[in-house]
This record gives structure tokens, sequence and C-alpha cells, in this order.
């Protein structure tokens, strides 16, 4: 999962980016309000979720959010900050926020509210993605397939996920690294096949199907 996060401090940035990174998420991170509108209004980028601090240097974050909701940005939004005013706190959920969390907070708790927020925003009732024979705790990142059970790696999880977010539909190797890698980061031009083949050994070849030229899938049923 791909998470856009606007937060100007060096060193909640920092550990935000590495704490979530080490859950299987992939961060791109901007420092002012400037560029998280400009990475809200890029039509390329495709993040799951925005974590959004309000004290930002140039701009509020209220403003950050107000932009993206006026312009129907269609995602997630949850607003960290160390503001704790009621008032804020209602200006920023009628902006649209999806929720709130203050400042310090610890990251198991920040990882439940991202789970809680996208479950809303997909319409579901608790952390576990179900698709044909395989399910995906979203909590413990342990997939089940026919019965075998494995707690998958950081990226495991995320390609699996983003397979899991799309059964039925091809994904191409470019979509797939788009949503589990970041800016910046250097890809392997193979790295998605690594991927897939250490999932596929973890269970059964058929977990995921190979669709030539195209990409990657898995079936919506069970077979």
């Amino acid at each position: 999962m791909r998470i856009l996060l606007i937060e100007d401090d060096a060193m909640i940035g920092r550990s935000l980016t590495r704490g979530l990174e080490n859950h299987g998420m992939s961060v791109d991170w901007v420092r002012s309000g400037a560029d998280g509108r400009m990475a809200l209004k890029s039509e390329a980028e495709e993040h799951a979720l925005v974590l959004l601090d309000l004290g930002l240097p140039d701009m509020s974050g209220l403003e950050v959010l107000r932009h993206a909701r006026a312009t129907r940005k269609v995602l997630p939004i949850l607003v960290i900050t160390a503001r704790d005013g009621l008032d804020d706190r209602i200006a920023g959920l009628d902006l649209g926020a999806d929720d709130y969390i203050i400042k310090p907070f610890q990251l198991g708790e920040l990882l439940a509210r991202m789970r809680a927020v996208m479950r809303r925003f997909h319409g579901q009732a608790q952390s576990l993605v179900v698709s044909g024979d395989i399910s995906l705790d979203l909590a413990t990142h342990e997939a089940e397939y026919k019965d075998m059970k494995r707690i998958l790696s950081a990226r495991e999880f995320a390609l699996l996920r983003v397979l899991m977010q799309r059964p039925g539909t091809i994904v191409s190797r470019a979509q797939i690294e788009q949503q589990i890698y970041g800016w910046g980061e250097e890809v392997e031009s193979n790295a998605v096949d690594v991927l897939i083949h250490s999932i596929r050994k973890r269970f059964d070849k058929d977990i995921i199907r190979n669709v030539r030229g195209a990409g990657w899938m898995i079936t919506r049923d069970s077979t």
C-alpha cells in the first residue's frame, strides 16, 4: 500500500516512514502544504491513504484538506497533529478528514486507525481481505491459501494486497511497482518476479496466475 505523508517535522517524518515501511507500506514524504497539494493533484500517483499534519510551514493542513476535497480527490485522509483543540478536530472532520489522531501517538494505534479508515473506505467490516481461496489479514500480515497459513514479509504482503484489491483483473508490472515502491526507490527489473516466486514457493504456484505479456492476477472465485 502506497502512503502519502505530509509532515514537516524531520524526526517524525523519518520515524513514520521507517515504521510504515517495516509494515509493508511504501511512503512518499513531502514537507510542505504546497508539495502536498501538488502530490494530491497528480493523477499519475496512486496513493491509498494520506497522513496529513495540520501545522505545516507554508499553509495550514486544513487548507490542503479543503483543496483536496474541493477538487473531488477521493481517497482516505487521516489527520495527524499536535493540535488537540475540539474546534480543530471539528473543522478537520467537517472538511472531509476520515479520522484524527493526536501527537504523540504509538505506531500501533496509527496502524489500527489506518486499517479502520481503509475498511470503511472499501466497505469492509473487518481487517480481513478474502478472495476465492485466499485470505489476507491486514493486521498480522498472515495469508491463508487452501489451509496453508504463512506470515508474509513486508514486500510480499504489499504485493499480494495489491492483487487482492482487484481480484479477477490483470495487474501489470508497472501498476504493481507504482503501488508498492515509493519515490526515489531503485527497483530491480526482476523485483516483482522475485516476490511472486517467493509467495508461490510459500504456498502453491496457482495462488498467483501469470498472464503472459500482460501481468498477474488472482482469481475471484475458488478453484
